[in-house]
């Protein structure tokens, strides 16, 4: 899959972890279904990719009022999460992007934003042996506002100490590409896992 980066001298390449770096979303989507289950709910999978990017705890508070239920939240995040590492050794990388980091890895600096927990961005890139790629990570917890909000696409940029400008987003979800725009940087949609 050729991933097309649009025009520009770009001093720093900042992506989003799952969907994007990681072709995690289909094993998060199996880790869903599994802990749901065990309350009896769903989550199917268009709504799954339609809600992609938005934290955790969002989407359980979402479900139980969509259907009457009262799950704990952080329970199930916990569970959620504890299934999710169990599939890891399934994990692969986006193509696309993999050739974007193997090509610009050392001429400009790396950093993943992400909603995912610093421990899940961390698995996931370890199990891909890409975790020393990257020069900074910001996670769920190291920002107040989740995307569409700029902050943590310029948290990473402040990080990095390259200008919001000067940075290239990969973004696999609408609410992703939004906070890139709205941190004036540019960016580059990453196929959705059916459409690759």
């Amino acid at each position: 899959m050729s991933l097309p980066l649009p025009a520009g001298d770009y001093r720093a390449y900042l992506f989003d972890c799952d969907g994007t770096v990681a072709d995690s979303m289909p094993l998060h989507h199996v880790a869903w279904q599994q802990a749901l289950a065990e309350w009896g709910c769903e989550l199917p999978e268009d709504l799954f990719y339609a809600w992609g990017g938005r934290p955790v705890a969002d989407i359980i508070v979402d479900l139980n009022e969509r259907h009457g239920l009262a799950m704990p939240v952080a329970a199930v995040a916990e569970r959620r999460e504890d299934l999710y590492r169990e599939l890891l050794p399934r994990l692969t990388a986006v193509p696309g992007v993999l050739d974007h980091i193997n090509e610009a890895y050392r001429r400009v600096p790396f950093a993943v934003v992400s909603g995912s927990t610093r421990e899940s961005v961390t698995a996931s890139l370890t199990t891909l042996g890409l975790l020393d790629r990257f020069d900074v990570l910001v996670c769920a917890g190291d920002y107040a506002n989740a995307k569409p909000h700029p902050e943590a696409f310029l948290r990473a940029a402040d990080l990095l100490g390259v200008a919001p400008q000067d940075c290239l987003v990969f973004e696999d979800t609408d609410m992703g590409i939004q906070a890139a725009t709205a941190a004036g940087m540019a960016s580059v949609r990453v196929p959705h896992p059916r459409t690759r």
